[in-house]
């Protein structure tokens, strides 16, 4: 899954919306299919597609749900791991079902701990 990383290549890392050391983190658990974490809401760039797609459409990166991205400038998931997650120019808001807690830019979680 490292050395499939897209934005490897000097000059390619942006600080936002990506790619960006976030969006490398997110890219390999994404691939590395045995490893269903989910990275918090405060790392601008894990919405970025890891392949610079503008419109990608997929499988949420625990693979339980689904989500949509516009060139990590807008992004919405909704899966069991991740719950509802609306990413807005690179900042993330939301709710959290399996571990109840609300998600804010900035603050990241509010509610039970993430497992």
């Amino acid at each position: 899954a490292i050395r499939a990383y897209p934005n490897a290549d000097h000059g390619q890392y942006r600080v936002w919306p990506g790619p960006n050391s976030n969006t490398f983190v997110a890219c390999v658990l994404e691939r590395a299919h045995i490893v269903s974490a989910v990275l918090p809401p405060t790392a601008i760039g894990k919405d970025y597609p890891c392949d610079g797609a503008f419109l990608s459409a997929g499988l949420t990166p625990s693979r339980t749900g689904v989500r949509v991205r516009l060139g990590g400038y807008f992004g919405a998931m909704l899966g069991w791991r991740e719950g509802l997650e609306i990413s807005l120019l690179g900042s993330a808001a939301g709710f959290d079902f399996a571990r109840p807690a609300i998600k804010l830019p900035g603050l990241g979680r509010i509610g039970m701990a993430p497992v």
